[in-house]
């Protein structure tokens, strides 16, 4: 992708993507073969690993969607952006935080995640 913030975006769509295969497609798009995702409670590389990362957050917060928040700020292959995890037909965010990524030849070679808000235990 030509774009980082349009890279960035199509990343979000994964979040959004409750079919295994599909939510593979994208992230093998978006993400260096080995690429990592790593937040405080997850640590994982790869384009398998990412997946099921991703699937496990979306079987934990089912009718749920996750959102950018604002704006994409960039420069030099690095881009943060807040988001929000809400139901997807409206109401307030049950998890939100912020991510920092890094790329490589045009492809996410990291993404680091930071939680600010989460439900309680």
């Amino acid at each position: 992708m030509s774009d980082l913030k349009e890279l960035v975006d199509h990343y979000l769509t994964a979040w959004n993507t409750p079919d295994d295969a599909a939510r593979r497609a994208i992230i093998a798009d978006v993400f260096t073969d080995d690429g990592v995702f790593v937040d405080p409670f997850m640590e994982v590389q790869g384009h398998d690993a990412v997946n099921g990362g991703i699937g496990a957050v979306l079987a934990q917060f089912p009718g749920h969607a996750l959102t950018r928040l604002g704006d994409i700020d960039d420069h030099h292959g690095t881009a943060r952006f807040r988001w929000q995890i809400a139901p997807a037909d409206g109401g307030e965010s049950v998890v939100e935080g912020l991510d920092v990524v890094v790329t490589e030849d045009g492809k996410l070679k990291g993404v680091y995640g930071f939680i600010d808000k989460m439900p309680a235990a």
